[in-house]
C-alpha cells in the first residue's frame, strides 16, 4: 500500500516538472580509478543533487529558448510511504490514510508553474519544448533491461539527460545502473508481499481489525475504501480506521514481519546487484562537490 509516489520529470503532453530523486552512478571498469566512498546519501545530500540537476536543466532549457522553474524534491515533508501497512499511530492520528496530503498534492500540481507554462504553449511549441526537455525521437536511444525483466529506454540529447551527464558523467552507464537499482525497491516489495509469512501476518492483522469493528481483508482494502477517487468518506472515520490499522500492524506482528522480510529480500537483491549498488553510491558521493558548486553559483 503506497501512500506516496516518488515522481520523476515526465513532461509528456504538458505534465509538469515534479520532485525528482535520481540515483547516480559512473562506470567502474577495470583500470578506472575509484572516486568517492560507497555509502548511502543523507536526505540533505539527495536534496542537493536534486537541486543541482534542476538548475542544470533550467539553464539548458533557457539556452534552447524555453522556461522551467526549480521545484523541491520534497514539497510536502509530511508525505510518507507505507508500502505494506500504516504502522505509525501518531502519523495516522494526524493524516488518516493521507487524504489531506493527497489534496495538498493536487493543489500543488494545479499551481505548478512548469505545468502551467507548458499548458500555455501552442501545440507545436509544446512539442518543441518537450523535445528540448526529453530529447528528439530521432536521437540516440539508450535501453536497459531491469531485474524484473522490463526494458526501459530513454533519449540521450534532452536537457534532463544533459543535466545528468554534467552532474554524474557517463550518461549511458548512469542510465543503466540507476535503472537497475531503482527497480530493486519494487522487486523487494513484491517478494515481501508474496511470502507466506507475510500472508499469515495479514490474516492476524485482519482478525485484529475485526475485533476493533473494522472488516477488511488486508491493508490495501482498508486504504482503498478511503483513497480511491469518488470514495470520499468522513474525515473522522478515515482517521479512526487508520489509527486502528496502525495499532493492529504492531500488535498482530504485521509491521515487524514486513520489516524483517523486506530486509531479508533486500539484502539478497543487494548482494545479487552489489556492483551496481556500490557504483551508484560511490558516484553519488563523487557528484556532491559538483552539485555544491552548481547550487552556490546559481
Amino acid at each position: 500500500m503506497r501512500l506516496r509516489r516518488r515522481t520523476v520529470v515526465a513532461m509528456l503532453a504538458g505534465v509538469a516538472l515534479g520532485p525528482v530523486l535520481y540515483y547516480t552512478v559512473y562506470d567502474t571498469a577495470p583500470g578506472r580509478p575509484s572516486v568517492g566512498a560507497a555509502r548511502p546519501l543523507t536526505e540533505q545530500e539527495k536534496d542537493l543533487l536534486h537541486d543541482a540537476e534542476e538548475l542544470l536543466t533550467h539553464s539548458c532549457m533557457a539556452a534552447r529558448g524555453f522556461k522551467t522553474w526549480v521545484v523541491p524534491r520534497r514539497p510536502l515533508p509530511e508525505d510518507r510511504d507505507f508500502p505494506y501497512v500504516v504502522d505509525d499511530v501518531e502519523w495516522a492520528s494526524r493524516h488518516g490514510y493521507g487524504s489531506d496530503i493527497q489534496a495538498q498534492r493536487e493543489r500543488l500540481r494545479a499551481s505548478d508553474p512548469n505545468r502551467r507554462y507548458f499548458a500555455g504553449l501552442s501545440p507545436a511549441q509544446r512539442q518543441r519544448a518537450l523535445d528540448a526537455l526529453h530529447g528528439r525521437r530521432s536521437a540516440r536511444r539508450l535501453e536497459v533491461k531491469t531485474p524484473n525483466g522490463m526494458t526501459v529506454g530513454r533519449i540521450d540529447d534532452g536537457c534532463t539527460a544533459q543535466a545528468q551527464k554534467k552532474l554524474y558523467g557517463d550518461l549511458k552507464v548512469w542510465f543503466r545502473v540507476s535503472t537497475i537499482t531503482e527497480a530493486l525497491t519494487s522487486l523487494q516489495q513484491r517478494q515481501t508481499t508474496a511470502d507466506a509469512e507475510f500472508a499469515k501476518s495479514v490474516k492476524e492483522w485482519s482478525r485484529c481489525m475485526k475485533e476493533r469493528g473494522f472488516n477488511y481483508s488486508d491493508p490495501n482494502a482498508a486504504r482503498a475504501s478511503f483513497m480511491k477517487p469518488g470514495k470520499a468518506r468522513p474525515r473522522k472515520t478515515e482517521v479512526r480506521t487508520a489509527v486502528a490499522e496502525a495499532g493492529c500492524a504492531r500488535s498482530s506482528g504485521l509491521s515487524s514481519t514486513a520489516q524483517r522480510l523486506e530486509q531479508r529480500y533486500g539484502e539478497r537483491l543487494r548482494r545479487t546487484y552489489a556492483d551496481d549498488v556500490r557504483t551508484r553510491m560511490r558516484l553519488e558521493v563523487a557528484a556532491l562537490e559538483r552539485a555544491r558548486s552548481i547550487v552556490r553559483n546559481k
